[in-house]
């Protein structure tokens, strides 16, 4: 029995080691045969064929007829259309949106700034007033657009009358969509039009009307045979002359709805109203813009609506990169074969796209890094050099931003170019891509310094400026004498080399190229940079299949003329078209995870200021540097050689240097909670990019200005220009400069109009607070800082929110002989500005003498004795002094401005300075 037992353990112990032994087997077998599967070549399949044919163009009555409320083109006479001319209106769209998430007001609005047209857009009021239209005698937006053109129709009767008139005095069209949900009546008439629609429908088999006056980009043709997405479509039907059929397609029922008529008779979806009824010409869409027809038409809308205001020309210039050529693993490159429909691809394409060429980059390191057939394919591209354009990569595909030494950067790019040199490679092209595009943006000045010393580069893409995403939100720029493009994704990237396993499914790509976002890429850009790589042209060759695909669709559903030039032409091109984006625009890098990655690892944004003081000049600035750099937590930059304590990064051409070149002017923090860096320049206020600019980099900073009476400041100016020598100073005397007409020389003009132009002070607060939160700004006294300064710097330090509160009244003293405040030293000596700053000048009386003496310790300024003509001076006011006469000239002058400035200090809640209250009583006086 105790055999037994021991025998029958025995065989389970068995039995489960063999279990465990099959285990393993079977699990080493699964991972041996996923290893053989991922690393053995797939089964090539057939590559996928692109796009052979439009189908035949169909006109409007052909093989169907159009719904019978839709009149036939008159024969007996022609209607008339006026011609849309609304010149005399801003190149601007009103857009009217549900509210700001709706999806469709969103794809109006991608769509507007793909395009580059200005927009205002504004929630549908339901009640309430109209947006201001009109600015004097011109009208503020030259079209208008309703996301849901029942908000439009169900105005109170006076908004829809005051938008009315506007439309038909400055001749403004109108844009509107109906989207039917399972409220929406199945037939309605749309209230105070002769138009009916019939919604909630399911259509089929969309067509164009050739005869549809809107058509410029759109031409006429037939959507491929079946359903449109969706049962929502809303059709519409009328029997007035005003409206054209722009859409038609027929019903998918078979069992048709009496009212509309057989299945087989063409419904409008999308009707121009050619303003025969009313004056006003409208576009109504019978759905939202998904689909991709609908984007087209759009786009054509408005077009046609702006007198072609509003409108890209029919030229379009594609440039096809195809990147990390002989790199790559085995598998994923380039054979023979491959090459060869490479070049019967480029064959047929140059004779749709004159002068198509594939641009290929190489990085030459990797040369006859494949397998054998891999490694012929290289020597294939190699025979036919001549057939492509060509420009460099980095020599080992390295990213240069991690490259700190100008010199070792160079010599990677110098074997690359050896390389080309000795396998015949063109190195003239003047193009160059970085890896990943690492340096271009944000800017590695190193990358841009080698680029020119070995390649003579001139011009470069990326799609990183100003950020990856939105994509239609990239734009070009120029830096250190190099064109920057911006680059356009076509979705393929490395990793898409198979047809049927692409991200998505198949139908992903087609959709992206048949209407979808390949599609508007082409349609909504004057020129277009695509970005391929080496492995998009082997295997299924997707590279080849989307391109001849793309331009073919193109080429069927447009009327565009595609066209390919060398990078050079190109950039040339682009910024004849968008002159305004020669200028960048620097972005702080540390805001876009992107942007950091592929940022220098030495560089830090800690070194970029945490408050600017902006000026305006002769307010006093200077010294507020002088009382900010006293306190132990504020670090101001490092003094320029030729402005000294002031960078004038923001508003002049220093902005032009990049940001490496402005953060070099500030020492790395020791800690950066604690300490506020800072810069000074007094030229930013009035700037008109300045606020702009700055908000792009340091959109956190806080922003001080220091004020003064503008008539003492503009004075103040006057007498610094005279210091300097300045010709127009020295001949005029202040009277005549701020009184000099437009007919007076281009010197005195000048002068004249830094004098006055920057004391307009609510004016140009207003362009910082465009782009600065009001609670980012402070508006210092400077008079208040001049008599009692230890009092504006407390105000200043709470503002900032700097720790510790800093004691002025110990660190300062009042200089009798310098008539001013002073930095006190040890044994109470005073350390001045220097003998340019405080200059006593004579004084400038108040109007009438009736405003008190300025505080203790404030400069009296004066003006000179003025001659008077008497066409400059009224013969009953003989009397009164020059210097009376030009207070008086100045304070009616500044009279509306102080009065902007009072509103804007009361909206933004902050305390008047005491010059301004002084004015306004003054002025009130008067």
């Amino acid at each position: 029995m105790g055999l037994w037992k021991l025998l029958r353990g025995v065989r389970q112990l068995e039995l489960h080691r063999l279990i465990l032994v099959l285990i393993v087997f079977c699990l080493l077998s699964m991972a041996f045969l996923a290893y053989y599967i991922s690393n053995s070549p797939k089964i090539k399949e057939a590559p996928p064929l692109p796009f052979s044919d439009c189908g035949g163009v169909v006109a409007a009555g052909e093989g169907a007829q159009r719904a019978p409320l839709f009149l036939p083109p008159f024969s007996s006479h022609q209607r008339t259309v006026k011609p849309v001319d609304n010149s005399r209106t801003e190149p601007v769209v009103l857009v009217f949106v549900e509210s700001i998430y709706s999806q469709l007001g969103q794809e109006i609005v991608a769509i507007l700034e793909s395009s580059r047209f200005r927009y205002h857009t504004e929630v549908a009021p339901s009640k309430g007033d109209m947006p201001t239209l009109m600015e004097r005698d011109r009208g503020r937006y030259a079209l208008v657009i309703y996301e849901n053109i029942l908000k439009y129709v169900n105005l109170d009767a006076w908004n829809r009358d005051l938008l009315d008139k506007y439309c038909l005095e400055f001749s403004v069209g109108i844009i509107g969509f109906f989207k039917a949900n399972e409220n929406s009546l199945l037939s309605a008439q749309l209230k105070g039009f002769p138009l009916f629609l019939h919604s909630n429908l399911g259509l089929r088999d969309y067509r164009i009307n050739p005869a549809a006056p809107l058509l410029y980009i759109t031409k006429p043709n037939e959507v491929e045979q079946g359903p449109l997405p969706g049962d929502d479509w809303t059709v519409f039907q009328s029997n007035h002359s005003t409206y054209e059929p722009v859409l038609l397609a027929s019903t998918k029922s078979s069992e048709a709805l009496a009212h509309l008529g057989p299945n087989r008779v063409l419904h409008a979806t999308v009707i121009q109203d050619l303003g025969l009824h009313d004056g006003i010409q409208r576009v109504l869409f019978g759905n939202n813009l998904s689909f991709w027809l609908h984007k087209l038409i759009f786009v054509d809308s408005i077009a046609y609506l702006t007198g072609k205001r509003l409108c890209l020309s029919l030229e379009r210039h594609i440039l096809v990169d195809v990147d990390d050529i002989f790199v790559g693993k085995e598998g994923t490159r380039m054979k023979v074969s491959d090459v060869k429909a490479l070049l019967n691809t480029q064959s047929k394409l140059r004779m749709l796209v004159p002068n198509f060429t594939f641009n290929l980059g190489f990085s030459g390191k990797f040369y006859y890094s494949g397998t054998e057939e891999e490694d012929e394919g290289d020597d294939m591209l190699l025979q036919h050099k001549e057939e492509f354009w060509w420009f460099p990569h980095m020599w080992s595909h390295m990213q240069p931003h991690l490259f700190h030494n100008v010199s070792v950067l160079s010599e990677q790019m110098r074997l690359n170019k050896l390389f080309a040199q000795e396998h015949g490679i063109p190195t003239d092209m003047g193009y160059a891509v970085s890896p990943h595009h690492s340096g271009v943006y944000p800017v590695h000045s190193q990358l841009y310094e080698a680029w020119k010393s070995i390649w003579g580069i001139k011009v470069t893409s990326t799609e990183e400026y100003p950020h990856l995403r939105p994509a239609r939100h990239r734009r070009g720029f120029i830096h250190n004498g190099i064109q920057v493009l911006p680059r356009q994704t076509c979705g393929l990237f490395t990793h898409t080399i198979f047809y049927n396993e692409y991200p998505g499914g198949s139908r992903e790509l087609d959709k992206s190229i048949r209407g979808g976002e390949l599609f508007l890429t082409v349609l909504l850009n004057p020129i277009s940079i695509f970005m391929t790589h080496l492995s998009n042209y082997g295997n299924d060759r997707l590279g080849l299949y989307t391109f001849e695909s793309l331009v073919k669709f193109v080429q069927c559903w447009t009327n565009l003329h595609l066209q390919t030039l060398p990078p050079l032409q190109l950039a040339e091109k682009y910024f004849q078209i968008f002159p305004e984006e020669r200028d960048p625009l620097w972005q702080n890098p540390c805001h876009d995870k992107r942007h950091k990655d592929i940022w220098s690892k030495e560089k830090t944004c800690d070194r970029l200021p945490k408050f600017l003081v902006i000026g305006p000049q002769k307010t006093g600035t200077t010294a507020l540097h002088l009382f900010l750099t006293l306190h132990p937590a504020i670090t101001s930059n490092f003094p320029s050689p030729v402005s000294f304590e002031e960078v004038q990064f923001f508003s002049g051409p220093n902005y032009q240097n990049g940001i490496d070149w402005y953060m070099d002017f500030f020492p790395f923090p020791s800690n950066v909670s604690t300490d506020f860096m800072f810069e000074k320049s007094a030229n930013y206020f009035d700037s008109e990019l300045g606020p702009k600019r700055a908000a792009a980099l340091v959109p956190r900073a806080k922003i001080i200005a220091v004020l003064i009476n503008p008539a003492d400041r503009a004075y103040s100016w006057y007498q610094h220009q005279r210091a300097h020598q300045d010709p127009a100073a020295i001949n005029y005397t202040f009277h005549q400069v701020v009184t000099a007409g437009p007919s007076s020389t281009k010197e005195l003009l000048l002068l004249q109009s830094r004098c006055l132009k920057p004391g307009e002070y609510a004016t140009h607060l207003e362009h910082w607070i465009m782009h600065f939160q009001s609670r980012q700004v402070y508006i210092a006294d400077g008079t208040l800082l001049r008599s009692n300064p230890a009092l504006v710097m407390e105000g200043i330090q709470r503002f900032l929110g700097v720790t510790p509160i800093f004691n002025y009244t110990q660190a300062l003293m009042f200089d009798e002989s310098k008539g001013f405040w002073c930095q006190r030293m040890e044994g109470g000596r005073p350390k001045c500005l220097g003998k340019s700053k405080g200059r006593k000048y004579t004084e400038m009386a108040p109007e009438g003498g009736g405003a008190p003496p300025p505080p203790e310790g404030v400069q009296q300024i004066d003006l000179p004795p003025i001659a008077l003509t008497p066409l400059q001076m009224p013969q009953q006011q003989s009397c009164v002094s020059s210097t009376q006469m030009t207070r008086a000239f100045l304070m009616e002058y500044y009279r509306e401005h102080n009065l902007e400035l009072l509103r804007l200090l009361n909206r933004l809640g902050q305390t008047l300075p005491s010059w301004l209250r002084e004015e306004l009583q003054s002025s009130s006086w008067s």
